[in-house]
């Protein structure tokens, strides 16, 4: 009885510390969840996202660190093969974090052996992280947010002809707020911005890739799943639900972005 008491608790634990980090649900119920990598070494990389200010916890048997916006989950289920790729050359090129002083992080991180690059043409407001396994972390500055390191983006690197579409795809999907930065289409959602990049030919799909799929965190999957299968969109296997109560069904949008879609417990 003590067991299944104490298991009871932890199981709650693990999901709240799962869901701490996210932000609001938009209008459409969806908000930022996770970056699933498939680590060749886990340990490697969760002491470099635990060296930019992450908190690493274990859920469901896997390795993961959380951050404001967004949870890195570290490893795949056992017997997944090895990355066959890094994230350049997928279809998400890379994803951001953003800071409040890039170069006091930096030199933090550089103190905690994280392996950060210097930003484009010696600009001081931006770097880079790159594990070993291809990873790429783009890092940028917003000096008045009050988090020291938050998510910032996920960006898809596309056929220019592809771009309009996939602006208007995540709108329609996942209810995102199209807009321009620098006169670039993005599109918003609470805890990540989607930026588009053009690509001169069809990038690698993500799944097998050092980041296999991103995740976001609905609040009714199984009404999600019936407007999907509205607008003819396939889950990629059927809905079901794990051993914390977390409903799971997987998408992958049309240019090869896997991506994972959660209903957590409300504790």
């Amino acid at each position: 009885m003590k067991r299944a008491i104490l298991a009871s608790l932890v199981l709650a634990l693990t999901s709240s510390v799962a869901t701490a980090q996210t932000f609001p649900f938009n209008e459409a119920g969806v908000t930022n969840g996770h970056w699933h990598l498939n680590s060749k070494d886990v340990a490697a990389n969760e002491k470099i996202f635990v060296g930019m200010g992450g908190k690493a916890f274990e859920a469901g048997g896997l390795h993961r660190v959380m951050f404001p916006g967004v949870v890195v989950t570290l490893d795949q289920a056992p017997g997944t093969p090895p990355p066959n790729g890094p994230t350049v050359g997928s279809v998400v090129n890379h994803v951001g974090f953003i800071v409040n002083n890039v170069q006091e992080q930096v030199a933090k991180w550089k103190a905690a052996g994280v392996p950060v690059e210097p930003g484009t043409n010696g600009r001081l407001d931006q770097a880079y992280v790159n594990t070993p396994d291809g990873f790429r972390i783009e890092i940028l500055e917003n000096k008045n947010q009050p988090t020291a390191i938050q998510s910032e983006h996920v960006h898809l690197f596309l056929p220019e002809a592809d771009i309009p579409k996939a602006q208007a795809w995540y709108a329609k999907v996942l209810g995102a707020k199209a807009g321009l930065r620098n006169n670039a289409p993005v599109d918003d959602l609470p805890g990540v911005q989607l930026r588009f990049n053009k690509a001169e030919t069809p990038q690698a799909t993500t799944k097998g890739r050092i980041l296999d799929h991103i995740g976001f965190d609905v609040k009714d999957l199984k009404a999600f799943i019936k407007t999907l299968e509205a607008n003819n969109i396939k889950l990629d296997s059927p809905y079901t639900v794990n051993a914390a109560g977390v409903g799971l069904a997987f998408i992958t949008d049309p240019w090869g972005t896997r991506i994972e879609l959660n209903e957590r417990p409300a504790s």
